[in-house]
Protein backbone atom coordinates (compact mmCIF):
# COMPACT_ATOMS: atom_id res chain seq x y z
CA UNK A 1 0.00 0.00 0.00
CA UNK A 2 3.06 2.30 0.93
CA UNK A 3 4.46 1.95 -2.83
CA UNK A 4 0.97 2.50 -4.58
CA UNK A 5 0.59 5.52 -2.12
CA UNK A 6 4.22 7.06 -3.34
CA UNK A 7 3.04 5.96 -7.02
CA UNK A 8 -0.32 8.23 -6.73
CA UNK A 9 1.67 11.00 -4.79
CA UNK A 10 4.02 11.27 -8.11
CA UNK A 11 0.96 10.96 -9.96
CA UNK A 12 -0.35 13.79 -8.49
CA UNK A 13 2.57 16.20 -9.13
CA UNK A 14 2.60 15.47 -12.54
CA UNK A 15 -0.85 15.50 -13.23
CA UNK A 16 -1.37 19.53 -11.74
CA UNK A 17 1.60 19.88 -13.96
CA UNK A 18 -0.01 18.54 -16.86
CA UNK A 19 -1.47 21.54 -19.38
CA UNK A 20 -3.97 19.10 -20.71
CA UNK A 21 -5.57 18.83 -17.43
CA UNK A 22 -6.44 22.53 -16.94
CA UNK A 23 -7.24 22.60 -20.60
CA UNK A 24 -10.12 20.56 -19.90
CA UNK A 25 -10.86 22.31 -16.54
CA UNK A 26 -11.11 25.28 -18.73
CA UNK A 27 -13.20 24.09 -21.26
CA UNK A 28 -15.83 22.23 -18.76
CA UNK A 29 -15.97 25.53 -16.64
CA UNK A 30 -16.46 27.51 -20.08
CA UNK A 31 -19.35 25.27 -21.22
CA UNK A 32 -20.64 24.84 -17.92
CA UNK A 33 -21.14 28.67 -17.28
CA UNK A 34 -22.59 29.23 -20.98
CA UNK A 35 -25.53 27.34 -20.01
CA UNK A 36 -26.09 29.88 -17.08
CA UNK A 37 -26.87 32.49 -19.72
CA UNK A 38 -29.67 30.75 -20.99
CA UNK A 39 -33.08 32.23 -19.70
CA UNK A 40 -35.05 28.85 -18.52
CA UNK A 41 -31.33 27.36 -17.20
CA UNK A 42 -31.79 26.32 -13.85
CA UNK A 43 -30.64 22.94 -11.83
CA UNK A 44 -33.97 22.70 -10.20
CA UNK A 45 -34.51 19.36 -8.63
CA UNK A 46 -35.51 16.15 -10.84
CA UNK A 47 -34.83 15.41 -14.12
CA UNK A 48 -35.19 18.78 -16.45
CA UNK A 49 -34.14 20.63 -19.93
CA UNK A 50 -30.92 22.15 -18.44
CA UNK A 51 -30.02 18.90 -16.34
CA UNK A 52 -30.03 16.80 -19.79
CA UNK A 53 -28.37 19.62 -21.50
CA UNK A 54 -25.54 19.44 -18.79
CA UNK A 55 -25.59 15.55 -18.90
CA UNK A 56 -24.61 15.83 -22.39
CA UNK A 57 -21.66 17.80 -22.57
CA UNK A 58 -20.36 15.71 -19.75
CA UNK A 59 -20.87 12.43 -21.43
CA UNK A 60 -19.11 14.17 -24.49
CA UNK A 61 -16.33 15.32 -23.08
CA UNK A 62 -15.44 13.68 -19.56
CA UNK A 63 -14.58 10.03 -21.31
CA UNK A 64 -12.75 12.12 -24.07
CA UNK A 65 -10.45 13.65 -21.33
CA UNK A 66 -10.32 11.04 -19.41
CA UNK A 67 -8.94 8.53 -22.28
CA UNK A 68 -6.44 10.40 -23.44
CA UNK A 69 -5.27 12.08 -19.82
CA UNK A 70 -4.93 8.01 -18.85
CA UNK A 71 -3.71 6.74 -21.35
CA UNK A 72 -1.20 8.65 -21.86
CA UNK A 73 0.08 8.85 -18.82
CA UNK A 74 0.92 5.03 -19.36
CA UNK A 75 2.29 5.14 -22.46
CA UNK A 76 4.63 7.99 -21.84
CA UNK A 77 6.16 5.62 -18.92
CA UNK A 78 7.02 3.19 -21.57
CA UNK A 79 7.98 5.59 -24.42
CA UNK A 80 10.32 7.59 -22.07
CA UNK A 81 11.72 4.83 -20.34
CA UNK A 82 10.53 5.68 -16.99
CA UNK A 83 9.33 2.12 -16.89
CA UNK A 84 12.56 0.48 -17.26
CA UNK A 85 13.79 2.69 -14.25
CA UNK A 86 10.47 1.65 -11.74
CA UNK A 87 11.23 -2.28 -12.47
CA UNK A 88 14.64 -1.78 -10.97
CA UNK A 89 13.01 -0.71 -7.56
CA UNK A 90 10.81 -2.89 -5.32
CA UNK A 91 7.72 -1.69 -6.71
CA UNK A 92 5.30 -4.31 -7.47
CA UNK A 93 3.07 -3.92 -10.62
CA UNK A 94 -0.02 -3.94 -8.74
CA UNK A 95 0.65 -1.44 -6.66
CA UNK A 96 1.76 0.54 -9.54
CA UNK A 97 -0.91 0.49 -11.75
CA UNK A 98 -3.42 0.99 -8.64
CA UNK A 99 -1.24 4.20 -7.54
CA UNK A 100 -1.61 5.30 -11.93
CA UNK A 101 -4.96 5.03 -11.72
CA UNK A 102 -5.67 6.20 -7.81
CA UNK A 103 -3.89 9.16 -8.72
CA UNK A 104 -5.29 10.21 -12.05
CA UNK A 105 -8.73 9.77 -10.51
CA UNK A 106 -8.08 12.47 -7.67
CA UNK A 107 -6.82 14.71 -10.47
CA UNK A 108 -9.74 14.14 -13.28
CA UNK A 109 -12.66 14.45 -10.06
CA UNK A 110 -10.85 17.48 -8.67
CA UNK A 111 -10.92 19.14 -12.22
CA UNK A 112 -14.90 18.03 -12.20
CA UNK A 113 -15.61 19.10 -8.51
CA UNK A 114 -13.73 22.52 -9.41
CA UNK A 115 -15.78 23.58 -12.41
CA UNK A 116 -19.45 22.11 -10.46
CA UNK A 117 -18.24 24.22 -7.55
CA UNK A 118 -17.43 27.49 -10.30
CA UNK A 119 -20.57 27.09 -11.66
CA UNK A 120 -22.55 26.43 -8.22
CA UNK A 121 -20.96 29.37 -6.52
CA UNK A 122 -22.09 31.54 -9.85
CA UNK A 123 -25.69 30.34 -10.77
CA UNK A 124 -26.37 31.10 -7.03
CA UNK A 125 -24.93 34.91 -7.74
CA UNK A 126 -26.98 35.13 -10.74
CA UNK A 127 -30.49 33.74 -8.75
CA UNK A 128 -30.42 30.07 -10.52
CA UNK A 129 -28.85 28.22 -7.62
CA UNK A 130 -29.04 24.39 -8.37
CA UNK A 131 -30.23 21.82 -6.50
CA UNK A 132 -28.05 20.59 -4.09
CA UNK A 133 -29.74 16.59 -4.60
CA UNK A 134 -29.22 17.25 -8.66
CA UNK A 135 -25.88 19.00 -8.17
CA UNK A 136 -24.76 15.91 -5.94
CA UNK A 137 -26.45 13.40 -8.96
CA UNK A 138 -24.42 15.16 -11.23
CA UNK A 139 -21.18 14.55 -9.42
CA UNK A 140 -21.65 10.77 -9.33
CA UNK A 141 -22.53 10.59 -12.65
CA UNK A 142 -19.33 12.44 -13.59
CA UNK A 143 -17.50 9.93 -11.05
CA UNK A 144 -18.84 7.33 -12.80
CA UNK A 145 -17.51 8.53 -16.00
CA UNK A 146 -14.44 9.17 -15.13
CA UNK A 147 -13.48 5.93 -12.74
CA UNK A 148 -15.25 3.76 -15.78
CA UNK A 149 -13.52 5.45 -18.78
CA UNK A 150 -10.37 5.46 -16.58
CA UNK A 151 -10.26 1.72 -16.21
CA UNK A 152 -10.74 1.64 -20.29
CA UNK A 153 -7.81 4.21 -20.70
CA UNK A 154 -5.67 1.85 -18.36
CA UNK A 155 -6.44 -1.28 -21.50
CA UNK A 156 -5.51 1.85 -23.58
CA UNK A 157 -2.17 3.08 -22.44
CA UNK A 158 -1.22 -0.42 -21.15
CA UNK A 159 -1.63 -1.77 -25.01
CA UNK A 160 -0.38 1.09 -26.88
CA UNK A 161 3.74 1.65 -27.84
CA UNK A 162 3.98 5.50 -28.00
CA UNK A 163 1.55 8.11 -27.34
CA UNK A 164 0.87 8.55 -30.57
CA UNK A 165 -0.96 5.17 -30.69
CA UNK A 166 -2.58 5.97 -27.40
CA UNK A 167 -4.18 9.05 -29.11
CA UNK A 168 -5.37 7.25 -32.14
CA UNK A 169 -6.87 4.41 -29.94
CA UNK A 170 -8.65 6.69 -27.53
CA UNK A 171 -10.07 8.87 -30.38
CA UNK A 172 -11.59 5.44 -31.24
CA UNK A 173 -12.80 3.90 -28.12
CA UNK A 174 -14.47 7.44 -27.34
CA UNK A 175 -15.87 7.61 -31.17
CA UNK A 176 -17.63 4.22 -31.04
CA UNK A 177 -18.78 4.20 -27.36
CA UNK A 178 -20.39 8.11 -27.18
CA UNK A 179 -20.92 9.26 -31.31
CA UNK A 180 -21.36 5.93 -32.79
CA UNK A 181 -23.46 3.94 -29.97
CA UNK A 182 -27.02 4.92 -30.80
CA UNK A 183 -26.76 4.13 -34.77
CA UNK A 184 -24.82 1.10 -34.19
CA UNK A 185 -27.05 0.05 -31.70
CA UNK A 186 -30.05 0.38 -33.04
CA UNK A 187 -28.61 -0.82 -36.74
CA UNK A 188 -27.26 -4.13 -34.58
CA UNK A 189 -31.24 -4.82 -32.92
CA UNK A 190 -32.67 -4.62 -36.53
CA UNK A 191 -31.14 -7.62 -37.68
CA UNK A 192 -31.82 -9.68 -34.09
CA UNK A 193 -35.32 -11.73 -34.16
CA UNK A 194 -37.69 -9.39 -31.85
CA UNK A 195 -37.54 -11.98 -28.66
CA UNK A 196 -34.19 -11.44 -28.80
CA UNK A 197 -33.89 -7.57 -28.80
CA UNK A 198 -35.05 -6.93 -25.02
CA UNK A 199 -32.06 -9.32 -24.15
CA UNK A 200 -29.30 -8.12 -26.37
CA UNK A 201 -30.19 -4.41 -25.69
CA UNK A 202 -29.95 -4.84 -21.64
CA UNK A 203 -26.53 -6.85 -22.39
CA UNK A 204 -25.32 -4.42 -24.20
CA UNK A 205 -26.00 -0.98 -21.96
CA UNK A 206 -24.21 -3.13 -19.54
CA UNK A 207 -20.71 -3.20 -22.24
CA UNK A 208 -20.97 0.39 -23.01
CA UNK A 209 -19.95 2.44 -19.60
CA UNK A 210 -20.90 5.71 -20.70
CA UNK A 211 -24.66 4.43 -22.04
CA UNK A 212 -24.60 2.28 -18.11
CA UNK A 213 -23.88 5.95 -16.16
CA UNK A 214 -26.07 7.94 -18.22
CA UNK A 215 -29.08 4.92 -17.65
CA UNK A 216 -28.69 4.65 -14.24
CA UNK A 217 -28.52 8.84 -13.29
CA UNK A 218 -31.20 9.88 -15.67
CA UNK A 219 -33.45 7.05 -14.01
CA UNK A 220 -32.37 8.40 -10.75
CA UNK A 221 -33.41 11.71 -11.61
CA UNK A 222 -36.78 11.01 -12.53
CA UNK A 223 -36.48 11.35 -16.33
CA UNK A 224 -36.42 7.64 -17.02
CA UNK A 225 -39.46 7.78 -19.71
CA UNK A 226 -37.27 9.98 -22.12
CA UNK A 227 -35.32 6.00 -23.08
CA UNK A 228 -38.61 4.64 -23.61
CA UNK A 229 -40.60 1.07 -23.25
CA UNK A 230 -37.60 -0.92 -23.98
CA UNK A 231 -35.40 -0.08 -20.92
CA UNK A 232 -39.00 -0.28 -18.47
CA UNK A 233 -36.82 -3.50 -17.03
CA UNK A 234 -33.92 -1.25 -16.62
CA UNK A 235 -36.05 1.78 -14.91
CA UNK A 236 -37.51 -1.00 -12.36
CA UNK A 237 -34.27 -2.31 -11.78
CA UNK A 238 -32.44 1.08 -10.83
CA UNK A 239 -35.41 2.19 -8.79
CA UNK A 240 -35.69 -0.90 -6.71
CA UNK A 241 -34.23 -1.73 -3.66
CA UNK A 242 -31.08 -3.11 -5.01
CA UNK A 243 -30.87 -1.11 -7.73
CA UNK A 244 -27.94 1.12 -6.51
CA UNK A 245 -25.86 -1.98 -5.65
CA UNK A 246 -26.26 -3.71 -8.62
CA UNK A 247 -24.63 -0.69 -10.54
CA UNK A 248 -22.03 -0.62 -8.24
CA UNK A 249 -21.61 -4.59 -8.88
CA UNK A 250 -21.08 -4.08 -12.68
CA UNK A 251 -19.04 -0.74 -12.34
CA UNK A 252 -16.30 -2.90 -10.36
CA UNK A 253 -16.47 -5.49 -12.66
CA UNK A 254 -15.53 -3.48 -15.61
CA UNK A 255 -13.17 -2.01 -13.39
CA UNK A 256 -11.81 -5.06 -12.04
CA UNK A 257 -11.42 -7.17 -15.40
CA UNK A 258 -9.70 -3.62 -16.99
CA UNK A 259 -7.08 -4.05 -14.37
CA UNK A 260 -6.57 -7.52 -14.69
CA UNK A 261 -6.03 -7.39 -18.31
CA UNK A 262 -3.75 -4.37 -17.33
CA UNK A 263 -1.17 -6.45 -14.74
CA UNK A 264 -0.84 -9.42 -16.93
CA UNK A 265 0.89 -6.99 -19.68
CA UNK A 266 2.45 -5.25 -17.15
CA UNK A 267 3.65 -8.37 -15.48
CA UNK A 268 4.65 -10.19 -18.67
CA UNK A 269 6.43 -7.35 -19.97
CA UNK A 270 8.14 -6.81 -16.83
CA UNK A 271 9.38 -10.52 -16.46
CA UNK A 272 9.74 -11.39 -20.20
CA UNK A 273 11.41 -7.86 -21.58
Amino acid sequence: MRSAAHVAARELRLGFRNPWAYSFMALFCLFSLSLLLLPAYRLEEGYSAAAGSLLNLMLYLLPLMTLLIGSFSLASEKEDGSWDLLVTYPLGTFAFLAGKMAGLAAVLLTVVAFGFGLTGVLGALAGKAPDAGVLGMFFAFAAGLILLFLAAAAVIGTAAQSRWQALTVSVAVWFFFVIAWPTLLIAGLGLLPHPWIKPALAALTALNPAELVRLFVVVKLGGGSVFGPEYYAWMNWIRGSGGTAGFLAICLVWIAAALAFSHFVWERRRTHG
